[in-house]
C-alpha cells in the first residue's frame, strides 16, 4: 500500500493489508479514492486488480468510512452485468459467505479476504458456465476431455470489435518447482501454464485448425528457467487438448529438472572463478545468476560483474567492468560495456573457463583503464 496508509481508516487499512499479505495470488490496487468530498484525502473506496485466466480482473471495492459496520459493495466489470455470485450455485463447499455480509464485522481484518476469494470462486464458476453454453462442438467435446483437470479457468470475451473467443489457462505439471529450490525467496508458488485460445464457430471440422497456444509463468520464475526458450510441441492434424498436454508436461518436467540442476553447475562456476579472483564481494546465492569480484591491474583496481544466464554452459556470462577509482561528471562510477566477445567454449571443463575469463581480464583491464581516463577526463 506504499504510503497511503495515513490516508485509509484504520480498519480498511487492516482488512486491505490482511487481503494483500495473506491471498494465495498476487492482487494489486490501481487506485483509491474518497467518497467525501468534502474530504478527498480519506481513502474508502479502490479498484483491485485480480489475477483470473493468465489476466486480470479489475472489481472496484466501496466502503464507507463513516459506516464501518457496513459492508462494502462490490462493482464488476462493465463486461460482467450478468455476473450475479449470490444468485448462482456455489462453486466451493458451503462456508456460508453471505455471512461476511450479513454479519458483518468490520474489526475482524479477514472478512475482506473471504470475501474476495468467495466471490472469485463464483466468477470462475460463471466463466466456465458461459463457455459451456456456448454453441461450438469443438468448444464442448474439448472441454469434456479436460473439464476433470484441476486448477483449468477459462474465459469467453465477446465485443463488437472482434469475433468470440474463449481462452483456457492449463496449469501444468504437478511439481513444487518452489520446493525443488533451497532457500528459494519467492512467497507464492511458482507455475507454469498453457495458453490455449480457441476461436468459436458453430460449426465441428473433421480436421480443425490447432488454436493459438502460448506458455505463461510469473516474471520471477526467470530466475531459474525461462519459458521463452522452450519450443512448443507441434499440434498435429486432429489432435485435441487432452492428447497434446501429456507430451507437453513431460517435455517441460525435463526441462525444469534440467534448470534445476544447472543452479549448481553455476555454483560451482563461481566457486571456480572464486579460487583466482578471491572470495566474491557479492554473489546470488540461491540462483548463482551473478557474482562480483574485486580485481586490480597493478594500481589500478576495478569490479568484475558477472552475469551468468539461465542456460551457462551452452551460453557464456556476460562481464561488466567498474573501476573503483574514475568517476563520471555525474559522480557514478565508470563502468565498461557488457561484454561477451572473448574466448569461450561450452565443452571447456568449468576450472578452464573461469581460467580463460581470467586471462581474458588481464588484458582487457588494461584497455578499460584506458578508456576510464579518457572518460575522467572529457
Amino acid at each position: 500500500m506504499g504510503g497511503v496508509t495515513d490516508t485509509v481508516p484504520p480498519f480498511i487499512a487492516a482488512h486491505l493489508t490482511h487481503l494483500l499479505s495473506h491471498f494465495p495470488l498476487t492482487l494489486k490496487v490501481q487506485q483509491m479514492w474518497s467518497s467525501d468530498k468534502y474530504n478527498s484525502t480519506l481513502f474508502d473506496r479502490f479498484t483491485l486488480l485480480i489475477p483470473y485466466c493468465l489476466d486480470f480482473i479489475k472489481w472496484d471495492i466501496i466502503y464507507n468510512a463513516d459506516s464501518p459496520s457496513t459492508a462494502p459493495d462490490f462493482i464488476f466489470g462493465p463486461e460482467d452485468c450478468d455476473f450475479h455470485p449470490f444468485h448462482m450455485a456455489s462453486s466451493v463447499e458451503p462456508t456460508q459467505p453471505n455471512n461476511s455480509f450479513n454479519d458483518w464485522n468490520y474489526k475482524d481484518p479477514s472478512r475482506l479476504l473471504n470475501l474476495v476469494q468467495y466471490l472469485r470462486d463464483q466468477y470462475v464458476l460463471y466463466q466456465r458456465k458461459r463457455v459451456e453454453a456456448v454453441d461450438d462442438d469443438r468448444l464442448k467435446f474439448e472441454i469434456s476431455t479436460i473439464i476433470s483437470r484441476e486448477g483449468i479457468e477459462m474465459h469467453l470475451t465477446s465485443s463488437a470489435e472482434k469475433p468470440e473467443e474463449v481462452k483456457f489457462a492449463v496449469p501444468l505439471m504437478d511439481m513444487n518447482i518452489n520446493k525443488m529450490v533451497p532457500s528459494c525467496p519467492w512467497r507464492y508458488s511458482q507455475k507454469i501454464y498453457l495458453q490455449v485460445v480457441y476461436p468459436v464457430g458453430r460449426i465441428y471440422l473433421s480436421a480443425p485448425s490447432a488454436p493459438r497456444l502460448k506458455l505463461v509463468s510469473s516474471p520471477e520464475l526467470k530466475a531459474l528457467f525461462s519459458i521463452d526458450d522452450i519450443k512448443l510441441p507441434p499440434w498435429l492434424d486432429g489432435m485435441c487438448l487432452a492428447e497434446y498436454l501429456p507430451n507437453l508436461e513431460e517435455y517441460l518436467e525435463k526441462q525444469v529438472l534440467e534448470a534445476v540442476s544447472l543452479v549448481d553447475v553455476r555454483r560451482h562456476f563461481i566457486e571456480a572463478l572464486a579460487c583466482l579472483f578471491g572470495r566474491p564481494v557479492e554473489a546470488d546465492p540461491v540462483f548463482c545468476r551473478k557474482a562480483t569480484f574485486l580485481s586490480a591491474s597493478g594500481v589500478f583496481t576495478f569490479l568484475v560483474h558477472i552475469i551468468i544466464p539461465t542456460q551457462f554452459p551452452k551460453q557464456q556470462p556476460a562481464l561488466m567492468l567498474q573501476s573503483s577509482q574514475h568517476f563520471n561528471a555525474q559522480m557514478a562510477p565508470i563502468k565498461s560495456r557488457l561484454i561477451s566477445d572473448y574466448p569461450w567454449s561450452p565443452r571447456w571443463e568449468i576450472p578452464l573457463m573461469a581460467e580463460r575469463i581470467c586471462e581474458f581480464l588481464a588484458d582487457e583491464a588494461l584497455n578499460f583503464k584506458r578508456q576510464c581516463s579518457e572518460g575522467q577526463l572529457q
